[in-house]
């Protein structure tokens, strides 16, 4: 398993649908965990997944010295990319945890292959089934490991139910700490069904020790192919500890696609600065942190960039493999757009965009022009020019109020991130970096999830003296992200201000 053997806590997460015991399940691994004296919270997320109930269960577990110091924080329920170990109970599932970041290349991915078919994929004229050899190729090259085999039918052989041949499949793989008959002896603390349970989960060890379980197939990575690309790939490997490479090599790549090799030399004279503050750490926990929020902080989505990704022809092809176009056949997309007076005047340069932003004679007539949202058949010529058009101004991004301004909250984001560090509040300075996940999207969806930063960033200077500000920032964060409405963040303001 790639987990960082410097990381104690393990995370697992089980994604099972109505009926299929993965409350069992769950239950199964806390008594496996206390019987062996770790500290383990059993969570779980209802949900629907067009088929029948479905339930993300979230189990932490961490070792009982390791948290003799001081009582732990677990998570309630499991965050993208910090998932050790996921555990579904289909391969549709399976292909959630991947869509949902869950599933990434520090997981032992462990599922069933079987299917249990959507309403929609049952109810399409033609054949409506989702591709599972692509959820299967996903699963083998994006996960650490994966282990995957039909469980539901070696559980109909037993006479039991799935989340026994799960169990037995997660002993086999060896992800947790644990002897085979610790597992069986919290199977037998249940108390109910345990003869049946045993078989079905011996039956299911047996099975993903026999399946391939090969490990995660290394993607090559991508080689520069301009010397542009190539000096900057030199400079990270001189210039960046390891565990950040990878991350800001990806990062490189993507800020040169959206601007250009200055805007990447850029981003990564920004890692230089966090990387100066975090050299005591020896985990660079923190460069590696803001290696990915500033790639993606830096690579803002303006009118720009969404006209630039409207028209590409990769974007064409896949929604005509979305809809299943037939060959040949003439595909008419319509999308709608609306854009509002503020990022009209943000794409411009920026002294001129300052001043019609601020003149409220130019903000009446661009709102009776821009009042109403359109649909726009992007596959019609004169759209697709329009486009085209706007994503060709890339060049002049640079001159932009929109630029400028996000410039300066880039700044000021990771000055508030170095000088916690530099205080030795290393923790509140990864929690200040994870602040970045508010900031997405366009249009409205931009403006909620800046506010709801802003919020949190005003009430930092408050927070830092407090012995928990980086707990207290981590739970802003998370009721922030809980509802777009902000009345999550309002209830865990006040609570922390209590």
């Amino acid at each position: 398993m790639s987990r960082d053997p410097r990381r104690e806590r393990i995370t697992i997460a089980i994604l099972a649908l109505g009926g299929q015991g993965g409350g069992v399940l769950a239950d199964w691994i806390v008594a496996l965990a206390q019987q062996e004296g770790f500290v383990v919270q059993a969570t779980s997320v209802p949900g629907v997944a067009q088929r029948t109930g479905s339930t993300v269960y979230y189990v932490e577990l961490l070792p009982a010295d390791a948290a003799e110091s001081r009582e732990p924080v677990l998570a309630l329920m499991p965050a993208p990319g910090d998932v050790d170990i996921v555990i579904a109970s289909e391969l549709m599932e399976a292909g959630r945890a991947i869509l949902r970041g869950f599933a990434t290349d520090r997981t032992v991915l462990i599922g069933s292959t079987h299917r249990v078919y959507s309403i929609s994929e049952k109810s399409a004229l033609g054949d409506g089934r989702a591709s599972s050899e692509r959820i299967l190729e996903a699963a083998k090259t994006r996960c650490a490991r994966f282990i995957g085999f039909d469980m539901e039918e070696i559980a109909s052989r037993a006479g039991s139910v799935i989340s026994s041949v799960m169990f037995g499949a997660l002993a086999a793989s060896g992800a947790l700490p644990f002897p085979r008959n610790a597992f069986e002896k919290a199977i037998r603390s249940g108390g109910k069904g345990v003869e049946a349970s045993l078989a079905a989960f011996a039956a299911g060890f047996e099975a993903a020790d026999a399946a391939p379980q090969a490990a995660r197939t290394e993607r090559t990575a991508l080689e520069p192919t301009t010397p542009a690309g190539a000096a900057l790939a030199d400079r990270i490997a001189r210039q960046l500890p390891a565990p950040a490479q990878g991350v800001a090599r990806e990062g490189a790549r993507r800020l040169m696609e959206y601007q250009d090799r200055r805007y990447a030399e850029l981003y990564l004279d920004r890692l230089d600065s966090v990387l100066a503050v975090d050299s005591a750490s020896g985990a660079w926990r923190l460069t590696t942190a803001a290696a990915k929020y500033l790639a993606l902080w830096m690579s803002y989505e303006d009118v720009i960039r969404v006209a630039d990704l409207k028209v590409r022809e990769s974007r064409f092809e896949r929604v005509r493999e979305e809809v299943r176009a037939p060959h040949g056949a003439i595909l008419e997309l319509t999308e709608y757009m609306h854009p509002r007076p503020q990022e009209i005047c943000e794409m411009l340069p920026a002294s001129l965009g300052r001043r019609l932003r601020g003149s409220r004679r130019a903000q009446r007539l661009l709102g009776r022009l821009f009042s109403k949202g359109r649909h726009v058949r992007t596959t019609s010529l004169s759209w697709f020019f329009v486009l085209a058009f706007l994503a060709s101004l890339r060049s002049i991004r640079p001159r932009t109020l929109r630029y400028v301004v996000e410039q300066q909250r880039i700044d000021e984001w990771l000055a508030l991130a170095r000088s916690a560090a530099a205080a030795g509040r290393y923790e509140a300075a990864l929690e200040l970096v994870e602040c970045q996940r508010l900031i997405k999207g366009y249009g409205d969806t931009h403006e909620r999830g800046l506010a709801s930063y802003r919020t949190i960033v005003e009430h930092w200077p408050a927070l830092q003296a407090r012995v928990d500000a980086a707990a207290s920032l981590r739970r802003l964060r998370e009721a922030a992200l809980a509802d777009e409405d902000g009345r999550e963040l309002s209830e865990a303001l006040r609570l922390i201000a209590a």
